[in-house]
């Protein structure tokens, strides 16, 4: 049933990311899926100006693409599903659902796509056929009987602006605020931490950013797995001689070496594209303390030239005069020598930011031991960061769920600010924050009203609009939805898109409180874990996907993306459907609206027949945002969405952009000091998407045929009486008199520092306790938990 091997193989790769290894990958899967045979010509419409955008990850398309606008992962993604493979009636009569919850994620959706709505029946325990129109009835009389505020309404980040802002409209009309998102479990700390530091929730970079700046800072986002297409940009970076310093727990591929399988040269001669030129190895959770750092280097060589000058930093014989200070006097020194009278920008400083002095006491007031002990970096690595920053005319922040997922996100977001506030690199060509969100949409999501905080969203115009009374209440975060789940207070989860089970914490406990929901009803494409568990009455509602043909009354329709970089972009579907019987995302968010709020001044048919309808509605609500939205939308290279702080224009309390100073480095934990617990993070093979398992291989770190791996230190593994290859269970080691833990994982010495681990995600959820989050963001702290190994009586795959 599974493709996991029992005996799984492990052996360091040596080749670069892109190449020979991507095509391969590709061609495998595209046979696997038994994908048509017009899959090259849909591949070529992918991230097109008239084509589909991609459903794997959220970055742009240019306004002039390359022959193939696609990277591996995005062609898996395609192939997933345009799969010619079907879980249609005859799949669910012959299993029952207690049977399905015992099958791997990757075989369930390995099943194919979902064809027809199905009900669960409870005397058989397997899904059954259901109409349409009986469907939205049944759930609408349920809706109808639950109080709104037990009732989650949840979004993935694949559903387009039109499906979002209509199942926003939906929640606000039945009453409920509990919008959870996926953006809740990934960027929810840049959506906090960005507006107070420069009054905007989003990053400022945009794509010609990368091609006029000087230099980029690559932070917690393993470009190869995450977003292929950017290493587009970084090459050509590179080729420009612009310095990448990147910051990472572990050394990825993609983050060393690229071979671009659209470069004849490259591909035929292996020549590879060196990508960063320093790579900094940082301990898990010690962010704040390198980026402390890098801007205690940068304030204090300020200092050493404002108070002394060229002259006084070094004596006549060119050496420095203080040489207990070597590292920062040579910097000041080297900053001189190039005329530089200082190393911040004193004047942007003075016009544009406040709270500076305060970060700048702060930053001075760090030792160099507790640095360089909490982030694992050398004093003179972070000096020498500062160095090639302070010399780089424009920078760019990029950085993803690396710094985002953890007990600080908040905290480590503010420091990237932080640090660009420093030299202005903010609001000006080639430099900038470029925050790489992970899935298609999960930013645009939100901009069309999918949260749970009602002062995100302009209730009066939607009052005024659409004739009812919005709730005021602040709703549910995904985190809070989980703990109302568990409670009890949740009696319905209504989802659109995701597989909302395998991507939170507390699995186990999770799943428990799952079946006790009333009514489950989950808008799909494909079949997964968060299906075949459900409550007393659930359904499953199978969509057309983004890269099928949408036929309504008025015609083929398009839908809207917003990328990592603010742009809004159409999509127009090019495969033809996996069913007749499907139904598009916002035809059934139409029928559920209908079936339970009966009349409204909502025109919920014309806008299933012409989304251009939906469009003008959004533009309606957000007339800033979205001007002429429908005119413009397949516009070259996207529609910007105006970010005030690109302008220097800060939509802040203070009136200014802020520089927020951390009040520590590292979180506190109960085991600091044990030498037996090690800090957890997980990752993402480059055979995966999400949740999404595409197959058992993470080619770029040498595993094949499994995903129950924990890479650790070398040196750990002998000090805790391991060798490469044991197998362990790992435990949670937060006492809260539950005991968590995953089994049967195997030891993979690799390149990480000391007294940190490393394991896949979603596998390892069931050890992140569900109040282990940011407090601010509630971001779940997926990349730092305090573990333990143990020896395991299973085997890597069992």
């Amino acid at each position: 049933m599974t493709s996991e091997m029992r005996w799984p193989t492990i052996k360091p790769y040596g080749g670069p990311v892109g190449g020979w290894g991507s095509a391969k990958s590709v061609a495998e899967i595209t046979v696997r899926e038994r994908v048509p045979i017009k899959q090259p010509k849909l591949l070529a419409t992918q991230n097109k100006p008239e084509g589909y955008m991609c459903v794997s990850c959220a970055w742009a398309k240019p306004a002039k693409p390359h022959p193939l606008e696609f990277c591996e992962n995005g062609a898996k993604a395609t192939a997933w599903e345009t799969t010619s493979r079907r879980a249609d009636a005859a799949f669910f009569a012959r299993h029952t659902l207690r049977e399905l919850e015992h099958w791997p994620d990757h075989d369930l959706e390995e099943q194919g796509r979902l064809t027809q709505p199905m009900r669960w029946d409870a005397a058989a325990d397997k899904y059954r056929p259901v109409e349409w129109a009986q469907a939205f009835a049944e759930i609408g009389k349920e809706l109808r009987l639950l109080d709104p505020h037990q009732v989650d309404l949840y979004t993935s980040g694949r559903a387009s602006l039109e499906s979002s802002y209509m199942y926003q409209l939906f929640a606000r009309m039945y009453g409920s605020n509990n919008l959870p998102d996926s953006s809740n479990m990934c960027h929810e700390s840049s959506s906090v931490a960005l507006p107070e530091c420069i009054g905007t929730s989003v990053g400022t970079a945009i794509l010609s950013d990368f091609e006029n700046t000087d230099c980029i800072f690559y932070i917690g986002q393993n470009v190869g797995t995450s977003s292929p297409r950017l290493l587009h940009d970084l090459q050509d970076a590179v080729d420009r001689g612009v310095k990448i310093v990147t910051f990472n727990l572990l050394r990825e591929r993609g983050l060393e070496r690229f071979v671009n399988p659209q470069s004849p040269v490259q591909m035929l001669t292996g020549k590879q594209t060196k990508i960063s030129s320093e790579y900094y190895q940082v301990n898990n959770g010690g962010d704040i303390a390198a980026l402390f750092g890098v801007c205690k280097a940068l304030i204090e060589a300020d200092d050493v030239l404002k108070a002394s000058g060229h002259s006084r930093v070094v004596g006549e014989d060119g050496k420095p005069k203080d040489p207990d200070n070597a590292a920062m006097v040579a910097f000041a020194a080297s900053m001189a020598s190039a005329d530089k009278k200082h190393v911040l920008d004193h004047d942007f400083i003075n016009e544009h930011t406040t709270g500076f002095e305060e970060f700048a006491q702060a930053a001075r007031n760090h030792q160099w031991p507790e640095l360089e002990r909490v982030s694992g970096l050398s004093r003179e690595q972070m000096v020498q960061a500062a160095t090639i920053y302070a010399k780089s005319d424009a920078v760019m922040m990029v950085y993803g769920m690396g710094l985002t997922q953890h007990l600080m996100g908040v905290q480590n977001v503010h420091m990237i600010c932080n640090l660009a506030l420093l030299r202005g690199n903010i609001g000006k060509p080639g430099a900038n924050i470029c925050a790489v969100r992970g899935h298609s949409n999960v930013q645009g999501q939100r901009t069309v009203g999918i949260t749970e905080k009602p002062g995100l969203v302009p209730l009066d115009k939607l009052s005024e609009l659409y004739g009812f009374i919005p709730p005021r209440w602040t709703g549910r975060s995904t985190v809070e939805t989980c703990e109302a789940i568990m409670n009890g207070q949740s009696r319905a989860f209504l989802g659109l898109g995701g597989n909302f089970l395998k991507a939170v914490p507390d699995t186990a406990v999770m799943e428990d409180g799952w079946r006790k929901l009333r009514l489950s009803v989950q808008i799909a494409t494909k079949l997964n874990r968060s299906h075949v568990l459900h409550g007393e009455i659930a359904y499953l509602l199978p969509c057309l996907g983004r890269i099928e043909v949408d036929q309504q009354a008025t015609g083929p329709q398009a839908v809207s993306i917003e990328s990592s970089i603010a742009h809004f972009h159409g999509s127009r579907g090019k495969a033809k459907p996996a069913s007749t019987e499907l139904l598009s995302e916002p035809a059934i968010v139409a029928g559920i609206a209908k079936a339970t709020l009966g009349e409204t001044k909502v025109p919920w048919d014309a806008w299933v027949g012409n989304y251009a309808e939906i469009r003008n509605a959004i533009e309606r609500t957000y007339p800033e945002t979205f001007k002429d939205f429908n005119e413009r939308m397949f516009k070259p290279g996207g529609i910007a969405r105006p970010l005030p702080a690109r302008e220097r224009k800060w939509v802040t309390k203070s009136g200014k952009a802020n520089f927020i100073t951390p009040g520590k480095l590292f979180p506190e934990f109960a085991t600091a000091g044990r030498t037996d617990v090690l800090h957890l993070a997980t990752l993402r093979s480059n055979d995966q998407f999400n949740t999404t398992i595409y197959g058992y291989s993470d080619r770029f770190r040498g595993v094949e045929g499994t995903r129950r791996i924990v890479f650790m230190n070398e040196e750990d593994v002998g000090r805790l009486g391991f060798v490469d290859g044991d197998t362990v269970d790992v435990t949670t080691a937060i006492d809260d008199h539950i005991l968590r833990m995953v089994s049967g994982l195997k030891i993979v010495s690799y390149s990480i520092p000391k007294s940190c681990c490393a394991a896949y995600f979603p596998e390892t959820n069931p050890l992140f306790p569900l109040g282990h989050h940011d407090p601010k963001s509630k971001t779940p702290s997926y990349k730092l938990l305090p573990v333990r190994l143990s020896r395991s009586h299973l085997t890597p795959a069992g």
